[in-house]
Protein backbone atom coordinates (compact mmCIF):
# COMPACT_ATOMS: atom_id res chain seq x y z
CA UNK A 1 0.00 0.00 0.00
CA UNK A 2 1.36 3.42 -0.97
CA UNK A 3 1.82 5.92 1.86
CA UNK A 4 -0.67 8.79 1.96
CA UNK A 5 0.15 12.45 2.38
CA UNK A 6 -1.63 13.61 5.51
CA UNK A 7 -1.57 17.40 5.39
CA UNK A 8 -1.87 19.58 8.41
CA UNK A 9 -5.27 21.24 8.48
CA UNK A 10 -5.66 24.45 10.48
CA UNK A 11 -9.30 23.51 11.10
CA UNK A 12 -8.42 20.13 12.59
CA UNK A 13 -5.17 20.73 14.51
CA UNK A 14 -4.22 21.44 18.11
CA UNK A 15 -0.83 22.28 19.60
CA UNK A 16 0.59 20.53 22.67
CA UNK A 17 3.57 22.20 24.36
CA UNK A 18 4.94 19.66 26.78
CA UNK A 19 7.34 20.36 29.64
CA UNK A 20 9.11 23.47 28.40
CA UNK A 21 10.22 24.05 31.99
CA UNK A 22 12.95 26.27 33.37
CA UNK A 23 14.86 23.31 34.79
CA UNK A 24 14.41 20.82 31.96
CA UNK A 25 15.50 23.20 29.20
CA UNK A 26 18.99 23.13 30.70
CA UNK A 27 19.25 19.57 29.40
CA UNK A 28 18.80 20.69 25.79
CA UNK A 29 22.13 20.37 24.01
CA UNK A 30 21.11 19.62 20.41
CA UNK A 31 20.36 23.32 19.90
CA UNK A 32 21.97 26.40 21.37
CA UNK A 33 19.90 28.12 24.09
CA UNK A 34 19.07 31.05 21.79
CA UNK A 35 18.13 28.80 18.88
CA UNK A 36 15.91 26.65 21.02
CA UNK A 37 14.12 29.56 22.69
CA UNK A 38 13.49 31.13 19.29
CA UNK A 39 12.08 27.86 17.90
CA UNK A 40 9.78 27.31 20.87
CA UNK A 41 8.43 30.85 20.69
CA UNK A 42 8.08 30.47 16.92
CA UNK A 43 5.80 27.43 17.14
CA UNK A 44 3.87 29.20 19.91
CA UNK A 45 3.38 32.17 17.60
CA UNK A 46 2.32 29.82 14.80
CA UNK A 47 -0.34 28.44 17.12
CA UNK A 48 -1.56 31.96 17.91
CA UNK A 49 -1.44 33.10 14.28
CA UNK A 50 -3.64 30.23 13.12
CA UNK A 51 -5.78 30.36 16.26
CA UNK A 52 -5.08 26.72 17.04
CA UNK A 53 -6.24 25.24 20.36
CA UNK A 54 -3.13 25.06 22.51
CA UNK A 55 -2.49 23.05 25.67
CA UNK A 56 0.39 23.65 28.05
CA UNK A 57 1.57 21.03 30.49
CA UNK A 58 4.39 20.56 32.99
CA UNK A 59 5.66 17.68 35.07
CA UNK A 60 6.57 17.84 38.76
CA UNK A 61 7.04 21.61 38.91
CA UNK A 62 7.97 21.45 42.58
CA UNK A 63 10.99 19.29 41.76
CA UNK A 64 14.08 20.01 39.69
CA UNK A 65 12.08 20.27 36.45
CA UNK A 66 10.96 23.75 37.48
CA UNK A 67 7.98 25.84 36.35
CA UNK A 68 6.87 26.53 32.79
CA UNK A 69 9.02 29.11 31.03
CA UNK A 70 7.36 32.49 31.66
CA UNK A 71 7.09 33.49 27.99
CA UNK A 72 4.62 30.68 27.30
CA UNK A 73 2.51 31.61 30.31
CA UNK A 74 2.37 35.18 29.03
CA UNK A 75 1.50 34.14 25.48
CA UNK A 76 -1.32 31.80 26.52
CA UNK A 77 -2.93 33.23 29.65
CA UNK A 78 -6.30 31.60 28.96
CA UNK A 79 -5.28 28.27 27.47
CA UNK A 80 -5.66 24.92 29.29
CA UNK A 81 -2.68 24.48 31.58
CA UNK A 82 -2.11 21.10 33.19
CA UNK A 83 0.52 20.94 35.94
CA UNK A 84 1.01 17.19 36.28
CA UNK A 85 1.89 16.17 39.85
CA UNK A 86 4.33 13.49 38.73
CA UNK A 87 3.31 11.55 35.63
CA UNK A 88 6.24 11.40 33.23
CA UNK A 89 4.02 10.58 30.26
CA UNK A 90 1.54 13.45 29.91
CA UNK A 91 -0.95 10.99 28.43
CA UNK A 92 -1.07 9.23 31.81
CA UNK A 93 -2.64 12.36 33.26
CA UNK A 94 -6.43 12.30 32.99
CA UNK A 95 -6.82 16.08 32.94
CA UNK A 96 -4.34 16.41 30.07
CA UNK A 97 -6.07 13.78 27.95
CA UNK A 98 -9.46 15.37 28.66
CA UNK A 99 -8.10 18.75 27.55
CA UNK A 100 -6.72 17.25 24.33
CA UNK A 101 -9.95 15.46 23.48
CA UNK A 102 -12.02 18.54 24.37
CA UNK A 103 -10.41 20.40 21.45
CA UNK A 104 -12.22 18.07 19.07
CA UNK A 105 -9.14 18.03 16.83
CA UNK A 106 -7.60 14.86 15.39
CA UNK A 107 -4.22 16.32 14.42
CA UNK A 108 -1.83 16.97 17.28
CA UNK A 109 1.24 19.16 16.80
CA UNK A 110 3.60 18.30 19.64
CA UNK A 111 6.80 19.89 20.93
CA UNK A 112 8.56 19.45 24.24
CA UNK A 113 11.54 18.66 26.46
CA UNK A 114 13.03 16.10 26.36
CA UNK A 115 12.35 14.61 22.94
CA UNK A 116 12.70 10.92 23.71
CA UNK A 117 10.48 11.10 26.81
CA UNK A 118 8.22 14.12 27.16
CA UNK A 119 7.52 14.24 23.42
CA UNK A 120 7.77 10.58 22.43
CA UNK A 121 5.67 9.09 25.22
CA UNK A 122 2.50 11.17 24.67
CA UNK A 123 3.03 11.07 20.90
CA UNK A 124 3.08 7.28 20.88
CA UNK A 125 0.10 7.16 23.24
CA UNK A 126 -1.90 9.55 21.05
CA UNK A 127 -1.11 7.57 17.91
CA UNK A 128 -2.33 4.45 19.66
CA UNK A 129 -5.66 6.21 20.27
CA UNK A 130 -6.07 7.18 16.63
CA UNK A 131 -4.69 10.73 16.49
CA UNK A 132 -2.47 11.98 13.69
CA UNK A 133 0.71 13.26 15.31
CA UNK A 134 3.15 15.85 13.99
CA UNK A 135 6.40 16.44 15.88
CA UNK A 136 7.97 19.91 15.87
CA UNK A 137 11.57 18.78 15.73
CA UNK A 138 13.32 22.09 16.36
CA UNK A 139 11.04 23.10 19.25
CA UNK A 140 11.79 19.77 20.96
CA UNK A 141 15.17 19.30 22.59
CA UNK A 142 17.31 16.70 24.28
CA UNK A 143 20.86 15.72 25.25
CA UNK A 144 22.42 15.38 21.80
CA UNK A 145 21.71 14.74 18.12
CA UNK A 146 22.04 10.95 18.42
CA UNK A 147 19.41 10.85 21.16
CA UNK A 148 17.13 13.08 19.10
CA UNK A 149 17.53 10.96 15.98
CA UNK A 150 16.73 7.77 17.87
CA UNK A 151 13.62 9.32 19.40
CA UNK A 152 12.40 10.61 16.05
CA UNK A 153 12.99 7.23 14.45
CA UNK A 154 10.88 5.56 17.12
CA UNK A 155 8.03 8.02 16.60
CA UNK A 156 8.21 7.90 12.82
CA UNK A 157 8.04 4.11 12.85
CA UNK A 158 4.81 4.44 14.84
CA UNK A 159 3.35 6.88 12.31
CA UNK A 160 4.33 10.35 13.53
CA UNK A 161 5.44 13.01 11.05
CA UNK A 162 8.46 15.18 11.93
CA UNK A 163 8.49 18.82 10.77
CA UNK A 164 10.26 21.97 11.88
CA UNK A 165 8.16 24.96 12.94
CA UNK A 166 8.62 26.66 9.55
CA UNK A 167 7.20 23.63 7.71
CA UNK A 168 4.29 23.48 10.14
CA UNK A 169 3.44 27.10 9.38
CA UNK A 170 3.71 26.65 5.61
CA UNK A 171 1.59 23.51 5.52
CA UNK A 172 -1.11 25.14 7.64
CA UNK A 173 -1.09 28.28 5.47
CA UNK A 174 -1.23 26.43 2.13
CA UNK A 175 -1.29 29.56 -0.08
CA UNK A 176 0.69 32.80 0.27
CA UNK A 177 -2.29 34.73 -1.03
CA UNK A 178 -4.17 33.94 2.17
CA UNK A 179 -2.06 36.53 4.02
CA UNK A 180 1.32 37.69 2.75
CA UNK A 181 2.08 40.34 5.35
CA UNK A 182 0.90 38.36 8.37
CA UNK A 183 2.85 35.19 7.71
CA UNK A 184 5.81 37.16 6.39
CA UNK A 185 5.96 39.13 9.63
CA UNK A 186 5.81 35.95 11.70
CA UNK A 187 8.71 34.49 9.71
CA UNK A 188 10.69 37.73 9.91
CA UNK A 189 10.35 37.81 13.70
CA UNK A 190 12.01 34.41 14.02
CA UNK A 191 14.24 34.18 10.94
CA UNK A 192 16.36 37.36 10.69
CA UNK A 193 17.27 36.79 7.05
CA UNK A 194 13.61 36.42 6.15
CA UNK A 195 13.16 40.10 6.90
CA UNK A 196 15.33 40.82 3.87
CA UNK A 197 12.81 38.98 1.69
CA UNK A 198 9.91 40.96 3.13
CA UNK A 199 11.77 44.27 2.75
CA UNK A 200 12.51 43.42 -0.85
CA UNK A 201 8.87 42.49 -1.43
CA UNK A 202 7.66 45.71 0.17
CA UNK A 203 10.05 47.74 -1.97
CA UNK A 204 8.85 46.10 -5.18
CA UNK A 205 5.23 46.54 -4.17
CA UNK A 206 5.74 50.27 -3.67
CA UNK A 207 7.46 50.59 -7.04
CA UNK A 208 4.63 48.72 -8.74
CA UNK A 209 2.08 51.03 -7.14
Amino acid sequence: MNPTYKKLDKNNAAVLLVDHQTGLINLVQDYTPNEFKNNVLAIANVAKYFNLPTILTTSFEDGPNGPLVPELKEMFPNTPYVARPGQINAWDNEDFVKAVKATGKKQLIIAGVVTEVCVAFPALSAIEEGFDVFIVTDASGTFNKDTRDGALMRMVQAGAQPLNWFAVACELHRDWRNDIEGLGTLFSNHIPNYRNLMNSYASRSKQAA
